[in-house]
């Protein structure tokens, strides 16, 4: 058994197992209801108890919101520390998203909230379009 990576994941309640497995299951983005209803067998009954684990995943930096979807995606790289920043492609036909770290577009906006004395407390950019699938269709 391989201790060293116990930091990386924190051990999860069985909601939050079964809502990080429901994500990561997915082909894209789900809603709070998305994943109640995918998981209603399991005993869920209530979006809130959905809410709660997928706000421990947040904090865990498992999961990520998509804020401008209002829906929720299992982080492609778990155990990646540059959690504060996330970049997203969000296909507006399929549905399909594809995260990416920006690394130079975050440090530009780092460098401006840093001159501009904004406290930066995490930074999401999301890009909506169509993925090259649905562009070349």
């Amino acid at each position: 058994m391989n201790h060293h990576h116990d930091h990386d994941q924190p051990s999860l309640t069985k909601n939050q197992a079964l809502v990080f497995g429901a994500l990561s299951k997915a082909d894209g983005p789900l809603t709070a209801y998305g994943i109640l209803d995918l998981l209603r067998s399991d005993g869920f009954r209530a979006p809130l108890q959905v809410y709660r684990a997928l706000d421990k995943l947040v904090d865990f930096g498992m999961v990520h919101r998509l804020e401008s979807l209002n829906a929720f995606v299992a982080c492609s790289h778990p155990g990646c520390t540059s959690h504060e920043s996330a970049a997203f492609a969000i296909c507006e036909t399929c549905g399909q998203v594809e995260e990416f770290a920006p690394d130079n577009a975050i440090s530009l906006l780092k460098a401006w909230a840093q001159e501009k004395k904004f406290k930066l407390a995490k930074t999401t950019v999301e890009l909506r379009g169509l993925c090259a699938k649905c562009a070349g269709a």
